[in-house]
């Protein structure tokens, strides 16, 4: 692989380029959503972690998809540590004019066009003949060459195509102006073993493919997408397609951070580089989980809470003693803190700032009072806030101030002897409204009133409670999904208050059906 990249340059033949994905396939996980300042911030943290490549969404899928990714570009994008900004295409003419337009004011910019090639997708979802294929593969990179330089063409459900029409699809696009190469597992199906195989034999017979890069993009249907990513890149892919922790369709993508930290604790058996800046990826994987009001699993590889627990007396006793007895990395080398007890009551305005540095905030002076002031008030409340008490309140609070609906004030009557009461206020598009309501205790009288508020018709399919720290005083974190014509969001809130907490929860989600109910899905996405 030795030629001059049009967005990279000359390329080191050690180098992986790591293409993001979490702005458009992350965003299409089932109850994902995220409006426009909300990608905007996802794509600034995603430029500090290191990406090479960031794919801003599906320009052509709705208006507010367009207007995210033109944003993207004409602000992130302007960085000079800016990723290339990438939209995505189907192989029509309208599809790839309006990604064109999304992309244009990134200096270093990418159209990223996918086709079925599998025979069931050419049969049942095409609908047309290998040939016709070929040649539409042909057309749509010609196309977008007259608007980019760079150009990825994606071979859709890659894994499950004829070997030899795989290899004249490739070929052809190679030929027509494409510089990346992409092979999607697109339903999961591969197994390392059939990495090895493919791009094994698209390096030995395809004209031209050491004059391109070869990219992976694995879907974990089978909970193999890390496992797979490694195998393509020791057969020789040197660009990666993931998502911050694995989100995406059905059980998600390849997961950047363990496909990244996979990289570098095994560089002995996979000896190749990145530009991740790894001490980032815990604040990154929580600025998602606050953002999509999606939690990772506890025992989540890299950035779950208990990845780096050892409750086992033998293994407690290896780690004090030696850490790589039992820790095949560092805490910290992701992000992890070994100390989290350093605010109180008495904590000033620098200390507070200085300490939401350190957790990877930086926030305005207005955003600042705001979040310093519900500190002081978490503070009276608990003996001593830890830092998961910070992320919990600023992700909760700031990271929320642009949302349509806000909380402002709860006050509740329950008991054993009375129905409960909720008197409630609300900003709804900068106007107060309040309303009082009873209920099947506090919680349903809550949401009753909320409903007096701002109707709607959405179901509440999910409520779940849990604790953001230990002890009695600890803040309560709250999950509410909420089902409206078949679209699922999740929404989080955090409170001293229990209730309180119930409340920013489900006001979240409102916030987030909002945005769910004006995305729409074109016909056949699913690269």
């Amino acid at each position: 692989m030795s030629f001059e990249h049009p967005s990279f340059g000359k390329l080191d033949e050690n180098r992986i380029i790591i293409f993001d994905t979490t702005l458009r396939d992350g965003e299409q996980s089932p109850g994902f959503s995220m409006n426009l300042e909300e990608k905007i911030r996802m794509a600034e943290a995603l430029t500090e972690l290191g990406v090479d490549v960031m794919e801003a969404g599906f320009p052509i899928a709705s208006p507010g998809d367009f207007e995210s990714v033109k944003a993207i570009a004409e602000t992130v994008g302007q960085r000079d540590d800016s990723p290339v900004i990438c939209g995505l295409a189907r192989t029509g003419r309208d599809d790839i004019l309006r990604a064109a337009e999304a992309v244009k004011a990134a200096p270093r910019k990418r159209i990223h066009i996918f086709l079925s090639t599998s025979p069931l997708h050419m049969k049942y979802k095409l609908r047309m003949e290998p040939a016709d294929v070929l040649q539409l593969a042909v057309d749509s990179v010609t196309l977008a060459r007259q608007f980019v330089e760079d150009v990825e063409w994606s071979a859709e459900d890659g894994t499950r195509t004829d070997p030899d029409f795989l290899c004249r699809c490739v070929e052809a696009a190679i030929k027509a102006g494409a510089t990346t190469i992409n092979i999607p597992d697109t339903v999961g199906y591969a197994l390392p073993e059939d990495m090895t195989r493919i791009f094994t034999m698209l390096r030995e017979r395809v004209p031209g493919a050491d004059r391109v890069v070869l990219s992976t993009h694995n879907h974990n249907d089978l909970g193999l997408a890390v496992a797979n990513t490694i195998a393509a890149i020791r057969a020789g892919v040197r660009q990666v397609e993931a998502t911050i922790n694995g989100i995406g369709e059905r059980a998600g993508n390849a997961s950047l951070e363990e496909a990244v930290m996979a990289i570098r604790t095994r560089n002995d058996a996979v000896p190749f580089k990145n530009n991740i800046v790894t001490e980032k990826i815990l604040r990154t994987s929580k600025m998602l989980a606050a953002i999509t009001g999606f939690d990772v699993q506890p025992n989540k590889a890299i950035v779950g809470r208990n990845a780096f627990a050892h409750e086992a007396g033998i293994h407690q006793d290896g780690v004090l003693k030696h850490a790589g007895t039992y820790e095949i990395m560092l805490p910290e080398s992701v992000g992890w803190q070994k100390s989290s007890l350093v605010m109180g009551k008495h904590s000033g305005r620098a200390a507070f700032r200085d300490k939401l540095k350190t957790l990877g905030y930086t926030i305005g002076d207005n955003q600042l009072n705001v979040a310093f002031q519900r500190f002081k008030v978490l503070a009276d409340q608990k003996k001593v806030v830890f830092d998961e008490d910070l992320v919990a309140l600023v992700d909760d609070e700031v990271m929320r101030d642009h949302e349509r609906i806000q909380f402002v004030s709860l006050d509740i009557h329950a008991g054993s002897k009375h129905p409960a009461t909720a008197a409630l206020e609300l900003s709804v598009d900068g106007v107060v409204k309040s309303a009082s309501s009873t209920g099947n205790g506090p919680v349903d009288a809550t949401f009753n009133a909320i409903q007096q508020i701002f109707p709607h018709h959405a179901n509440l399919v999910l409520f779940s409670v849990g604790a953001v720290t230990e002890g009695t005083d600890a803040q309560a974190k709250t999950t509410v999904r909420l089902e409206e014509a078949g679209k699922m969001v999740d929404g989080q809130g955090a409170d001293a208050d229990t209730i309180v907490s119930a409340a920013r929860a489900y006001v979240h989600a409102l916030n987030k059906l909002l945005v769910k109910r004006l995305r729409t899905e074109p016909v056949a996405l699913s690269a």
